[in-house]
């Protein structure tokens, strides 16, 4: 069957590796979807398109690992002429991207691939994992976490709402970082011992020269006192400011009052 020769080929693999001189690994060229490790955990080769059959898990054994961005996964469409599912790259990210040759391309690996024949290929800003909703006591930490993908690289900014200026500003207990990756930008704004004022909406905004994205999170900052008293308040508001989150007309008919 097909799992035995699946183990038999793991076994082969692991008894035919080497050990590792990174020196000698062949170099790898024309890989759209990036690089992954090969069977023996040791060089690179090339990661597999979106649509390409693949190995579950982290082992390289038969058809090979996904490339950046993509998840393997046994889609309904994959099925076999016997019924099964034949596990298929997929990418994370199903958002649209608007490129700067005119182009929608579908999600993020298809722009990625499309960008690999194209290197002057751009794309505006897309929010691909959004700050979340939260609830804390105050004298906490608050840490909005917000990753943007974007080419050329975004200009990731942090404000509160009804306030004009860009976070941190002169705020002592409020900070932001990111961490630049190709194509990727990852932006962090904590704030320090909280108290109720720092109550409010956030959002991240990116914008390159091709565009601008934002997202937005709510932030509920409870009184001082009794921790445990406010565990069941504190579970109740996160799973409203959550559900507001994704929905965000629905803001204007929300409010939070916080009773001392």
């Amino acid at each position: 069957t097909l799992l035995w020769v699946l183990v038999f080929l793991d076994y082969a693999n692991e008894s035919a590796c080497e050990d590792c001189v990174p020196e000698l690994c062949p170099v790898t060229q024309g890989c759209r979807a990036g690089l992954v490790r090969d069977s023996c955990d040791c060089c690179f080769e090339c990661g597999n398109l979106e649509g390409q059959s693949c190995d579950a898990g982290q082992r390289n054994v038969y058809y090979g690992l996904c490339g950046e961005d993509m998840e393997c996964k046994s889609e309904p469409s994959s099925a076999t002429d016997d019924g099964t599912h034949e596990p298929q790259c997929v990418c994370a990210s199903q958002r649209t991207l608007c490129g700067s040759d005119g182009q929608t391309y579908m999600n993020l690996c298809k722009f990625k691939e499309a960008a690999f024949s194209n290197p002057g290929l751009n794309a505006m800003p897309v929010i691909k994992v959004p700050p979340r909703s939260l609830v804390n006591v105050t004298g906490s930490s608050a840490l909005f976490l917000c990753e943007v993908f974007a080419f050329p690289m975004a200009l990731v900014e942090w404000r509160k709402e009804s306030e004009d200026t860009v976070l941190p500003g002169d705020d002592p207990h409020i900070s932001s970082r990111g961490g630049p990756q190709r194509f990727e930008l990852s932006s962090w704004l904590q704030i320090e011992e909280a108290t109720q004022t720092d109550s409010g909406t956030y959002r991240c905004v990116a914008r390159n020269e091709l565009g601008e994205a934002s997202a937005t999170a709510l932030l509920g900052i409870l009184p001082a006192g009794n921790t445990s008293s406010h565990i069941s308040i504190t579970r109740c508001l996160t799973f409203l400011l959550y559900d507001v989150s994704r929905f965000p007309h629905m803001k204007s008919h929300v409010s939070i009052t916080l009773i001392h």
